[in-house]
């Protein structure tokens, strides 16, 4: 110590502090977290009241003496300020603050009170990286469906902080996936649609508890499972062809380019795949192709194709209709792609007028077939042509149908002409048969006269007696021949004799008629004797 009685040096406190540790017990060590440019107070242990001489020192390697009370000794940083004439004030903090304080107090006793300060720093600057993904023009990112994605968060810490995941998916609650104090990234194998979503990863301080937050949204983008498809049809209200292309089943919608075949013109690009053309951009048999493309792929994307065509009529050229009565005129239209509007019109003004539907007038379709029924048909106003009209973007075809209307047939006077007719022709037929016939008008005649059944019609034939005869005869003609020697024609007579005889129960006539028969036949052979006993 120097001769004078100055103020001690703060090595000779510190020695005087070191001899005096033995005699008086050191206070509880308090530990105190500050941050990284932010401002910290260390309390000299917890007492009130009047306070006694304090002087702070930073234990290093050796005690470094940071400031007193003594007015006389500088501070050794102009950060360190005391408060309430005890506590250690620290500005702007940095990392190289952190470590152990000493606070020494001489009041009647010298006390010693320890301070162990932290110094904690973040996180900052949260880095999160999402592989395997695209990234749209306003920065969102995505990812294909079933692809793998890997997930990183990176923040600058001390000490290095927590990390955690969680993820929250549309209209629902977050979830966590887990924290870890080393581990601060993962994968997702097989991207879904239900894994699509906000992913937010959480840097924790756990010294200071301040904590940072990145949230990224990860769309999960598909094509279409299916081929695209595509039509054309007649616009509402106009003459136009419209073009639509459909290509569902897909997130994000994909992109339409309809062009011309062959040639390749474009008629329009567009989200919705609807495009409208006018009548000079169309002819018979032209096709129009959609060509669809997805973000996501395939790369040569989809297409379909349609080809338009004009229609034909097909229909009755006349119908007839008699007064009073009803008809149905038939319009059947073909091959007309888009399908045409068919209209019926009657073509006895100009211009034509188109038939509405009324009372009288019933107008039907089905598919491409349309028809006019007209109800109780009248001469002086249904008679004439009516129109059949098929209207397309294509081109428009007529067909013209003839309408007779006549008065009606009286069917009762038709009806009795034939029968009367039939009748008659049945009489002249039955007169026939009873004119040609006798022995149908016997039989009929005897069924009227009602005669009993003893009535007996007998039939005789000779002819087999006359065969009998005839070959007598030739023998001897024969016998003849041969005495003479000579040759001798003999003619052949032919009698057929027939005896009908009707007898009602009379045995005696039969037998006459018998008895006359076989007198007859005894003179044709005398006279066949005469003729042979004749000389030649």
């Amino acid at each position: 110590m120097a001769a004078g009685g100055g103020a001690p040096e703060p090595r000779v406190l510190v020695c005087l502090g070191a001899l005096l540790a033995g005699w008086v017990a050191l206070g509880l060590e308090a530990v105190v977290i500050g941050e990284v440019h932010e401002n910290v107070t260390l309390h000299c242990g917890n007492i009130s009241g009047p306070r006694g001489l304090v002087t702070w020192y930073r234990n290093d390697s050796e005690p470094v003496f940071l400031l007193s009370s003594n007015s006389s000794l500088p501070p050794a940083e102009p950060r360190f300020s005391l408060v309430d004439a005890s506590s250690l004030h620290i500005k702007s903090l940095g990392l190289g603050d952190e470590g152990n304080y000493t606070c020494q107090e001489i009041l009647n006793v010298t006390q010693w009170f320890q301070v162990w300060l932290q110094v904690a720093s973040g996180p900052y600057q949260i880095e999160v990286h999402i592989a395997a993904t695209g990234t749209l023009p306003n920065g969102t990112l995505y990812a294909a469906r079933g692809s793998g994605v890997d997930f990183s968060c990176n923040s600058s810490s001390r000490p290095p902080p927590m990390v955690e995941w969680w993820f929250q998916a549309l209209n629902s609650s977050s979830e966590s996936f887990g924290h870890n104090l080393t581990v601060n990234s993962f994968s997702l194998l097989l991207m879904s649609p239900n894994l699509q979503g906000n992913y937010t990863c959480l840097a924790l301080n756990l010294l200071s508890k301040r904590h940072r937050k990145v949230t990224t949204e990860l769309l999960v983008y598909y094509p279409p499972p299916s081929a695209p498809q595509c039509w054309a049809q007649m616009a509402s209200g106009s003459f136009m062809l419209q073009l639509t292309c459909r290509w569902d089943g897909g997130y994000p919608d994909p992109d339409f380019l309809w062009i011309e075949e062959p040639g390749g013109v474009i008629v329009g690009k567009s989200k919705l795949g609807v495009e409208m053309l006018s009548e000079s951009q169309l002819s018979d048999g032209k096709k129009f192709k959609c060509v669809t493309s997805h973000i996501v792929g395939p790369e040569s994307g989809a297409s379909c194709v349609v080809q338009i065509r004009g229609p034909s009529l097909l229909s009755e050229p006349m119908k007839t209709c008699f007064v009073g009565g009803n008809v149905t005129l038939t319009c059947q239209v073909s091959g007309a792609y888009p399908p045409a509007k068919i209209l019926w019109l009657r073509n006895l003004t100009q211009p034509e007028v188109v038939i509405q539907p009324s009372s009288r007038h019933l107008i039907t379709q089905d598919g491409q077939d349309s028809t006019l029924t007209i109800h109780n048909c009248s001469q002086d106003l249904d008679e004439g042509y009516y129109v059949c009209r098929a209207d397309s973007p294509v081109g428009v075809r007529e067909v013209e149908i003839w309408l007779s209307v006549k008065e009606p047939v009286n069917i009762g006077g038709i009806v009795g002409t034939i029968v009367s007719l039939l009748l008659l022709g049945l009489a002249i037929i039955s007169g026939l048969l009873l004119y040609y016939s006798p022995v149908f008008c016997w039989k009929v005649g005897n069924t009227f006269r009602g005669q009993n059944m003893d009535d007996v019609m007998v039939l005789v034939d000779s002819e087999e007696e006359e065969e009998e005869e005839e070959d007598a005869a030739v023998e001897e003609q024969e016998e003849a021949h041969e005495r003479e020697e000579l040759p001798k024609e003999i003619p052949k007579q032919d009698h057929i004799h027939r005896v009908t005889a009707l007898v009602n129960g009379n045995i005696e006539q039969m037998g006459n008629g018998f008895q006359d028969l076989q007198d007859d036949s005894s003179e044709e052979q005398s006279d066949i004797v005469q003729e042979e006993d004749r000389p030649v």
